[in-house]
């Protein structure tokens, strides 16, 4: 049973004071005056502001990081009665929607205001972000404003990447309420079942356990491996040999896990043993090999010499694990030249998979934290041998 204390939702205004702190010196090594952010996560990082209303596309949401001040919001008037609840002082509106100008102006004004000392704003061009706002807007603010508005993904992610201990617990709770869903899963499984059966079980006893939401769970089954990890679940039903993997990203205030668990249905092949035995080393080597001061090169090497060793045919996930937080994948990733130095309180997936047959591919994840001493499972460990559904 889940019994650890939830986390207290939320963060105190000394949370969100450290991260901008830490935000400003790192905004100075990249000599940027301000950091402009739009999407949910960025927003709520820095604010703590959270809306469902994420889902309408219709209004933009900025706010702007002074390289020395406090966040500022400029926001579409519907959101101004909840952004006045969070730590920020300066909350700017207008009535949107009005495409005309939805909210350019003021956000102009707001940036050239600030002190300029190299006359940069870093926004969310690079990888593994998005800008949203309209791109004729985007465009028009960068003709126009007195400022380069520059590439600010690297900085975003030195910011983002170490944890705060706080987010930390909130990543570990997640963690701990999906390892007791699946660790309780077979014993309401049945051959016969479909895909989507099991999956919608284990969807809601996460929810029942503490879940906020489960944004991303796929369920695929095939006999003796799966052909990908990203689709599902399907009406298939479950048959005798049949390998199902149920990857979830569920999340709790924010904060996601993302690991996923193998299961068997009847029969199982020594071969897919044999298979889900190497997995399970090469998740050990990489755990072992997450330590502070290493790289997430040598990280995929230690999982992939025990996978090539084994003997495979390929992997089409194209790493072996990433960073995790406020989004369900997030730099690092585990893979050949991206040699990002592993440091104290980085959260990471360690996710060695392999196909070893065509069309049979089995995939182990666990999700870690970075102590100075190592790293520190965050999910209840794997069952060495993958559980059998009879």
């Amino acid at each position: 049973m889940q019994n650890n204390k939830a986390p207290i939702r939320g963060f105190s205004t000394k949370e969100f004071e450290t991260r901008l702190a830490n935000a400003q010196k790192i905004m100075q090594v990249y000599q940027l005056d301000s950091l402009l952010v739009t999407t949910p996560q960025n927003i709520r990082y820095f604010t703590g502001y959270d809306s469902q209303f994420w889902e309408s596309p219709t209004r933009p949401w900025f706010v702007v990081i002074p390289a020395t001040s406090k966040p500022i919001a400029i926001v579409p008037e519907i959101g101004e009665s909840e952004f006045n609840k969070t730590w920020l002082d300066e909350i700017l509106t207008w009535p949107s929607p009005r495409p005309e100008d939805e909210g350019v102006s003021l956000l102009k004004a707001s940036l050239e205001n600030l002190k300029k000392t190299h006359g940069n704003v870093g926004a969310e061009f690079g990888k593994e972000m998005t800008i949203r706002m309209p791109v004729k807007d985007l465009e028009k603010l960068r003709k126009t404003i007195n400022l380069n508005i520059i590439d600010g993904s690297d900085a975003l992610w030195d910011i983002r990447m170490v944890k705060t201990n706080a987010e930390i617990e909130h990543i570990k709770y997640i963690c701990s309420i999906a390892s007791d869903a699946y660790n309780q899963l077979p014993s309401k499984l049945a051959i016969g079942d479909t895909e989507r059966d099991v999956v919608r079980k284990l969807k809601i006893d996460m929810l029942q356990k503490g879940a906020d939401s489960v944004p991303f769970m796929p369920g695929i089954s095939g006999e003796g491996g799966v052909s990908q990890i990203v689709c599902g679940p399907t009406d298939k039903v479950l048959n005798n040999g049949d390998i199902l993997c149920i990857d979830t990203g569920s999340t709790y205030d924010g904060y996601f896990c993302d690991f996923d668990r193998n299961y068997a249905f009847g029969e199982i092949s020594s071969e897919v043993e044999r298979i889900h035995e190497t997995l399970w080393l090469a998740t050990e080597a990489g755990i072992k090999a997450a330590i502070p001061g290493a790289t997430t090169d040598e990280v995929w090497v230690a999982m992939n010499t025990i996978i090539q060793e084994a003997g495979t045919i390929g992997n089409n996930v194209g790493r072996l694990g990433h960073g995790l937080g406020l989004q369900l994948t997030e730099p690092p990733s585990h893979r050949p030249g991206d040699n990002t130095r592993i440091v104290e309180n980085m959260v990471l997936t360690i996710e060695p998979g392999m196909e070893y047959a065509p069309g049979k591919m089995i995939v182990h994840e666990e999700n870690i934290a970075i102590t100075k001493d190592g790293s520190r499972l965050l999910t209840k460990r794997a069952p060495r041998q993958m559980p059998i559904i009879k």
